[in-house]
């Protein structure tokens, strides 16, 4: 009989602890979705999303507050990205603020972050509502970024060459700078 409730008492243990660990989880991952705090919803419309997934953190002032919660193509040219955010940041997200899809460190996990309007107006502007649709920034391709550094290379290859061929000149004295040098009737 002993044998039994030792048996009962272990199975009781890790019957426990397995519900502990299961609750935390299911909290904290609730706590990671917003499922267990009050929220609020915003739409922002995009040309594209270059790369953002449904779950992705928004941020505002560098500071989480909520996830990307659905993304819907609405015409051949532009993407409507709906959010989740906390409660609590509402009061600091004004109409006039912006959404932008940005990188989320060296790895290139994107993010969609909600930044003020840097001119303020005349008009003060008003806190967002549930389900209000804000303004956004077209995000830097990596395309065009590498489009960019293409062609700056190949214009510092001209010059390069350009620089080469004038220094030889210089150096063997066919060049009408290297005349002016060290000729000496000049």
């Amino acid at each position: 009989m002993k044998k039994k409730t030792g048996f009962t008492w272990k199975l009781g243990m890790f019957v426990i602890i397995g519900l502990v660990l299961f609750v935390s989880t299911i909290y904290y991952v609730g706590k990671q979705k917003n499922l267990f705090s009050s929220t609020f919803r915003l739409r922002s419309q995009f040309k594209t999303v270059s790369g953002l997934k449904v779950g992705n953190n928004v941020r505002l002032s560098g500071i989480n507050i909520g996830t990307v919660d659905g993304i819907e193509l609405i015409t051949d040219t532009s993407v409507m990205v709906e959010f989740v955010i906390q409660k609590h940041a509402q009061q600091f997200i004004k109409t006039d603020a912006r959404a932008s899809i940005g990188s989320d460190g060296l790895m290139g996990d994107k993010v969609l972050t909600i930044s003020p309007a840097t001119i303020t107006g005349l008009i003060p502007s008003s806190i967002v509502k549930n389900n209000d649709l804000i303004a956004s920034k077209n995000a830097i391709e990596m395309e065009d970024i590498m489009s960019s550094v293409k062609t700056s290379v190949d214009n510092a290859s001209i010059i390069t060459g350009q620089l080469a061929e004038f220094t030889y000149k210089m150096n063997n004295g066919n060049g009408a700078l290297s005349k002016l040098m060290t000729d000496q009737q000049l």
